[in-house]
């Protein structure tokens, strides 16, 4: 009978890290799920950079600017490209699960739902890293300009995973919706103008060479919104999956 609690004693320290341990362990297995689904069909990925190319490919054509102008323009043509190919991929993220049925079964699953979300953001935020690489070359040597910036590279990924944390959270909601193809961009452009202003202002000004002073309060602006969604997605997400 002594032996009892002294067991249950020495198994507690486990019992209290299998959650975490098990929570992590969960994001990670949706993440890689998503991101071997799309190496086996290559559909979002594909529509992504189709769109982001195009994109920037119109732009090059429309804007038969010179050098520094086009330096000028840079900084907003990169981030109306990257919105709205990030747009895309998300909208197709969850309409894959949901189309597919996956989604209700994710929703059963026996785990924090919360885990669901950032799953799904990690692999959403894979695929627009995957875009941005591919595009950031591609650019330069349209628009002939050097964008391996190490403050740029920050910008954009600090701007980045704000867009997807807010997108992925909203995507979420607009999936459960007939209307899903327009509804997501209508509530989730007006939520993520802090991020794309700001990201806009600080990578021109990276760009231009400006002091980091001049920069630093819209890097700050991105990290606050950055923290800002990611802890209010944690909290609300279970609601928002709720039909």
């Amino acid at each position: 009978m002594d032996d009892r609690p002294l067991t249950a004693d020495r198994k507690s320290p486990s019992t209290v890290r299998r959650p975490s341990s098990g929570y992590l362990k969960a994001i990670l297995a949706i993440a890689w799920k998503d991101l071997a689904s799309e190496l086996r069909s290559r559909e979002l990925l594909s529509a992504m950079l189709v769109f982001a190319l195009l994109v920037i490919l119109i732009f090059n054509f429309a804007l038969e600017l010179d050098v520094a102008t086009r330096g000028a323009v840079t900084s907003g043509v990169l981030w109306v490209t990257f919105a709205f190919a990030g747009t895309l991929g998300l909208n197709r993220s969850m309409a894959i699960e949901k189309d597919r049925g996956c989604l209700d079964g994710l929703l059963l699953a026996p785990v924090d739902r919360s885990a669901i979300y950032f799953g799904k953001f990690l692999s959403n935020l894979a695929f627009m890293f995957i875009v941005e690489a591919i595009v950031l070359p591609v650019y330069s040597v349209l628009y002939n300009v050097n964008l391996f910036n190490p403050g740029l590279l920050l910008v954009i990924l600090l701007g980045s995973v704000g867009y997807v944390a807010v997108g992925t959270l909203l995507s979420s909601m607009a999936v459960q919706t007939r209307t899903r193809d327009v509804l997501l961009p209508i509530l989730l452009f007006p939520v993520a103008v802090p991020v794309l202003v700001a990201a806009v202002k600080a990578s021109s000004g990276f760009l231009q060479g400006l002091a980091f002073a001049e920069i630093a309060p819209y890097v700050n602006q991105l990290i606050v919104y950055d923290v800002i969604f990611i802890a209010v997605a944690f909290m609300v997400f279970d609601y928002v999956v709720e039909e």
